[in-house]
């Protein structure tokens, strides 16, 4: 059994500032020598690359639909062996979603500070507090933050309004220094120039405004992590990773890495070439947004093609597998050419057009991912298979061509190491 103080940072809806208030505690802390781990409820990918900055460490994910009950159990558990303070940062609302991040704070008895933007609203922050609080009773509740405050007068109404008893972490106030976003969320740590200035502001502006002692520890069972066979051993896999190809959870290089494979990074924006490889990995990202660059990396396309007709297998998600196809077509209407190794384009959209876990059977085997794009893609290809959400409606369509597996889904690899082994192995 390991203890360690551990708090979800969560709030009524999106928007409301949680990602630069986990951000901010996690920088605090980890200046004065902390061992800071952090936690996302949910599949996101950019928020925690903000994170690991942040804090110095990995930031994993935690969803019970996606990663599993199991999953989480066991991440958890190791943190806590490994962390002097645990942060879970939330996602939507505190109740939005199954499992929401009400439901992961319950389950694992973790203290939930609530997070209200209070820039529009004087003593009706204490309704939206109590609401949360008392919403589910069973819920642990530790007390309110208020962002967006106007004065130090505005920050005593807020704190006047709160039921007797509720604990007040204090107020952060309006600044125009919030982190910079795009159509998928924020933008990714390697892309914001000053990120580490931006941190440490936010940082000092908690220490001035807000409470900011640790929580009190919790207890953790004592889990150990599941057992993975090296099925991959000495095999070396080329994965894209750049601005372009940034999205990679943590988990899912910690299973490559358990499998005994060896992680050959390169940019496609840096002109790198293809490693020598088994294996090819292209992540999702945002192609269509470097897309007057890729379009003329034809030397690396042409050696993805031979790799490909060399029967090496490759993985190919979401921007990966655009990546893949004759063109990419902006939401300018501007159309590039690119890697055509699949045949059709994919076309960006004004609004999202997919979103959420699915689960599919491939011939290796059942695995779990998630789905988030706001492009639609056409190809006279058949699909192997669809995956499926988890209501059973038909999901994602998967193409594969020799050993080429290529799909808008964003593949959780702890769901089943002995898939991904199959998937990215010598046959």
């Amino acid at each position: 059994m390991a203890s360690c103080p551990a708090l979800l940072v969560a709030a009524p809806a999106s928007g409301q500032g949680k990602t630069t208030v986990v951000a901010a505690l996690a920088r605090l802390h980890a200046r004065q020598g902390r061992r800071v781990t952090v936690f996302k409820c949910g599949p996101d990918f950019i928020d925690p690359q903000i994170h690991a900055l942040a804090s110095g460490r990995p930031c994993q994910n935690l969803d019970f639909g996606m990663c599993s009950e199991t999953d989480a159990a066991w991440r958890l558990a190791r943190a806590a062996q490994e962390s002097d303070l645990i942060l879970i940062e939330g996602v939507m609302g505190l109740f939005d979603g199954k499992p929401s991040a009400a439901d992961i704070a319950m389950h694992f008895g973790i203290p939930v500070m609530a997070l209200i933007d209070a820039g529009s609203m004087a003593q009706t922050f204490g309704a939206v507090a109590h609401g949360l609080a008392s919403y589910r009773p069973e819920l642990p509740f530790a007390g309110v933050l208020a962002n967006r405050v106007a004065s130090v007068r505005h920050a005593d109404f807020l704190r006047s309004s709160l039921p007797d008893g509720m604990d007040w972490f204090g107020a952060l106030p309006k600044q125009a220094d919030s982190l910079p976003e795009r159509h998928l969320g924020l933008l990714q740590a390697s892309e914001i120039s000053d990120l580490t200035q931006r941190l440490d502001q936010l940082a000092d502006a908690l220490a001035a405004t807000a409470t900011v002692n640790l929580p009190a520890p919790i207890d953790f069972p004592d889990i150990a992590p599941p057992v993975t066979p090296p099925l991959l051993a000495g095999q070396r896999i080329g994965i894209a990773h750049d601005a372009a190809y940034g999205f990679i959870y943590p988990a899912n290089l910690e299973t490559l890495r358990a499998l005994g494979a060896d992680p050959v990074f390169f940019s496609p924006l840096a002109d790198e070439p293809l490693p020598a490889c088994d294996a090819v990995w292209l992540p999702g990202g945002y192609p269509e947004v470097h897309a007057d660059i890729l379009c003329r990396r034809f030397a690396l396309w042409e050696q993805l093609r031979n790799h490909v007709a060399r029967g090496k297998p490759m993985l190919a998600e979401c921007g990966g597998m655009m990546s893949l196809f004759e063109e990419i077509v902006g939401v300018d209407g501007r159309t590039h050419a690119f890697a055509g190794l699949l045949p059709g384009r994919a076309v960006m959209q004004p609004r999202l057009s997919a979103l959420g876990t699915q689960f599919v059977t491939l011939p290796e085997g059942n695995l779990a991912g998630h789905t988030f794009h706001f492009s639609r893609s056409s190809t006279t290809l058949d699909p192997l298979c669809h995956a499926q959400t988890p209501d059973g409606r038909s999901g994602e369509p998967v193409w594969r061509q020799q050993r080429l597996t290529a799909s808008y889904l964003h593949l959780y690899f702890p769901s089943n190491p002995l898939a991904i082994a199959r998937l990215l192995g010598n046959e």
